[in-house]
């Protein structure tokens, strides 16, 4: 006989799946936003809102059926969805049964004209405008601690890196404003978008609104209004023009690629920091009993950093299925989207959060190890004063090609030191050395400050003309405080 290969019913939460982004990655705000509590309180205020303008237009609906809605709304038995939804097989209609169960008196007036997508999809466009509330709040933070650590650090030279390699010298200010500039992109992109949500309107099952038209006797200007007034009640200011039975699937492709360039912005700071930490220049915040490794108890892995990075990969890649999703609806729809839908949206929102909590966490606690930054300065230093230094020497009255032949061999045999033997860099010493170079006053040539460029400035200048005039006008919106642990 075959054996029997049934695993036991679960008995806990610990025997089922659950998904990472909520047990270790998201805020409790955003992972109560995307709730199933919060997706069906969703569906029940559009089908409040939608009774409510039905009954200003005449329709017969009274005031107790009103009334018994609005007390019921909350009101939420999943176990009778549930049994509703494996007798019907159709999850909109099974709440819509279990609405009427709360409310019986106004069982018969509930979704009058309307198909789920009236209430699915407008709910869909509620959340995420407000799961993008909740990313412009976590990008404030980030905005201004960087800002903050911008200004602290404005003036303090650090070795600035093309490809990976020491080039000129810049400030570590200097460098956060690129990482701040690039959030600074990012919220505003997200503001835009946020605002610009369309209600998807009150259409019905191809967009032609011909059963609300019918439900109005051929009225075409009382179901305009209806719209309007559902709309205005869900605070929304503009439509979609037309829809089939959805809204594009368009804008889900828009909302994701901003939330992708976002990603972008979190995938490269964390890996600027990933990097740095590995020069031991600048580190994330490490917590007094934080273990690095199991193994090698000296490690301080950049936990945060990896983390952000592969949730930020994570929703790079996820906004691709928006893409796919807006490509492949067929006239006025098909269903493939809906199952896809159900991941997307709620695993792209809840990453992002995930990924800008650490981020967050990094920005606020950034360790700055002053002391080996200006140890790397001193090193590359006399490579990168050389061009100052022929100046210089040229200005004295030195021919300019033999004197360039004189640095650039005292450069070569330098780095040969540094790389072929590991000793100090003894450039500074060879060039002190030469003749040709006596009437040189290296060490002020060789002052980091001289070498840094208008970069203290223009820290001064992003945070005046930049960060203050954000600041003022996100001034009555709440920052974010991560409460993920490192």
């Amino acid at each position: 006989m075959p054996r029997n290969t049934r695993r036991p019913a679960p008995t806990s939460q610990f025997d089922v799946y659950s998904t990472p982004l909520v047990t270790r990655n998201a805020s409790p705000e955003m992972a109560a936003l995307f709730s199933p509590r919060q997706r069906v309180l969703t569906w029940r205020r559009i089908w409040l809102a939608l009774a409510e303008a039905q009954r200003e237009l005449g329709l017969p609906i009274s005031a107790k059926q009103i009334s018994a809605l609005q007390r019921s709304i909350e009101k939420i038995d999943f176990a009778a969805a549930a049994a509703h939804e494996k007798r019907l097989r159709h999850d909109v209609m099974a709440h819509l049964h279990a609405f009427g169960d709360v409310a019986p008196s106004a069982r018969g007036i509930l979704h009058l004209g309307a198909t789920s997508m009236d209430i699915v999809d407008n709910a869909d466009l509620i959340i995420m405008r407000q799961a993008l509330a909740i990313l412009r709040g976590w990008l404030l933070t980030i905005i201004d601690a960087m800002a903050e650590q911008a200004r602290q650090y404005r003036a303090v030279p650090c070795l600035g890196y093309t490809h990976f390699q020491p080039a000129q010298l810049t400030t570590v200010g200097k460098r956060i404003c690129l990482w701040c500039w690039d959030f600074v992109r990012d919220l505003n992109e997200i503001e835009r978008y946020r605002h610009g949500l369309p209600f998807r309107g009150i259409r019905g099952a191809t967009g032609t609104q011909a059963g609300f038209l019918r439900l109005f006797n051929g009225n075409a200007d009382k179901v305009r209004r209806l719209e309007e007034r559902v709309a205005s009640r869900l605070q929304f200011d503009t439509c979609e023009p037309v829809t089939g039975q959805t809204y594009s699937r368009k804008i889900d492709v828009q909302v994701m690629s901003v939330i992708s360039n976002l990603a972008a912005s979190v995938h490269k700071f964390a890996n600027d920091i990933r990097l740095l930490a590995g020069l031991k220049e600048i580190e994330e915040p490490f917590e007094t009993d934080q273990v690095g490794s199991s193994a090698m108890p000296y490690k301080r892995n950049p936990m945060l950093c990896e983390r952000a990075t592969g949730l930020a990969r994570f929703v790079i890649n996820l906004s691709q299925s928006a893409h796919q999703n807006a490509a492949e609806q067929w006239l006025e729809r098909t269903l493939d989207d809906s199952s896809n839908k159900r991941l997307l949206i709620p695993e792209v929102f809840l990453a992002a959060d995930g990924m800008l909590q650490a981020v967050a966490r990094v920005a606020d606690g950034l360790v700055v190890n002053r002391k080996v930054i200006a140890a790397r300065v001193d090193a590359e230093l006399p490579f990168i004063a050389t061009e100052e230094i022929l100046l210089a020497a040229s200005a004295q009255g030195g021919d300019r090609q033999a004197l360039h032949e004189r640095l650039r061999r005292h450069a070569q045999a330098a780095g040969d030191e540094v790389k072929q033997h590991g000793r100090p860099n003894d450039l500074l010493h060879r060039i002190e050395a030469d003749p040709a170079f006596s009437g040189v006053q290296l060490h002020s040539i060789l002052d980091p400050k001289r070498h840094v460029g208008l970069a203290p400035q223009q820290v001064v200048e992003f945070l005046k003309n930049v960060i203050a005039p954000l600041r003022r006008k996100f001034a009555a919106i709440n920052r974010k405080k991560p409460v993920i642990s490192v």
